[in-house]
């Protein structure tokens, strides 16, 4: 593993991304529950969630900006799974009408054009597909995330889905008791670095300069929350969150768009 990686990739590896890994896992866990047909990802990632979606697919594509090796780690999957290299937007030689369902998981927050990103996934849906979409929820964000070209709100997110699609599902991912602990201490962390920021420059710096910084304090304050609390971030399961009707406290949003 290498001694700093970016907190944008989450990794399953790393036991100080773990609570933010076992609410990406439930996002695939509850979307292989709902998907059929042909399906398409958008943001492959580190390839975790390939083996668990796949399965459920009459055939699956998954695509990200950078290379991805899913060979061999997807035995269940084997004959299904085809991993494209592209950035997107636009869906580029992908022809439209042509799957049952989407899936991108915190994806959209990093692509500057939304509206046309959505209107490609729109364009290559069939009549009566699903795009399945989480996305952090603005409203419970401890600071910027430079990396994120704009995070939404629950109304922010379901307008900008109802401009191309006819139905809207506004969930969103919840936490226990185990996750709000967890929550409340990377709050009081984070307020602890932010104090010294008293010319709001997180706010005020172009996203491009704060990136690198932003990674580093975030990776060594995540280090810093396990060695201190070991036991309450190594235990943290995908069980300890939970998928219902989306509100401000909830931490990712959850939507499922239909296209009629």
């Amino acid at each position: 593993m290498k001694i700093l990686q970016t907190a944008e990739r989450v990794s399953q590896k790393d036991h100080s991304d773990n609570y933010v890994f076992q609410r990406s896992l439930l996002a695939y866990l509850e979307a292989a529950k709902l998907i059929s047909g042909k399906v398409l990802e958008i943001g492959t990632g580190s390839g975790y969630g390939v083996e668990i979606v796949a399965p459920h697919t009459d055939a699956f594509i998954t695509i990200d900006k950078y290379k991805t090796d899913i060979a061999g780690e997807t035995p269940a999957a084997e004959n299904k799974v085809t991993f494209l290299q592209m950035n997107v937007p636009p869906l580029q030689n992908i022809p439209s009408a042509s799957f049952d369902f989407v899936i991108t998981f915190q994806v959209i927050e990093h692509i500057q054009r939304d509206d046309v990103f959505l209107q490609e996934i729109y364009r290559v849906l069939k009549s009566g597909g699903k795009l399945i979409v989480t996305t952090p929820n603005k409203k419970m964000s401890l600071t910027r995330n430079p990396w994120h070209v704009r995070e939404y709100t629950v109304q922010e997110l379901e307008k900008l889905l109802l401009t191309c699609f006819q139905r809207v599902q506004c969930l969103g991912v919840f936490g226990n008791e185990a996750i709000m602990d967890y929550y409340a201490k990377n709050k009081a962390a984070v307020k602890k670095i932010t104090r010294f920021d008293i010319f709001d420059l997180q706010h005020r710096l172009p996203r491009r300069l704060l990136q690198i910084p932003y990674d580093i304090l975030n990776r060594l304050n995540r280090r810093k929350l396990l060695n201190r609390n070991q036991e309450l971030v190594t235990g943290i399961t995908h069980k300890d969150y939970t998928i219902r009707v989306a509100d401000d406290e909830c931490f990712d949003l959850f939507f499922i768009a239909e296209k009629t």
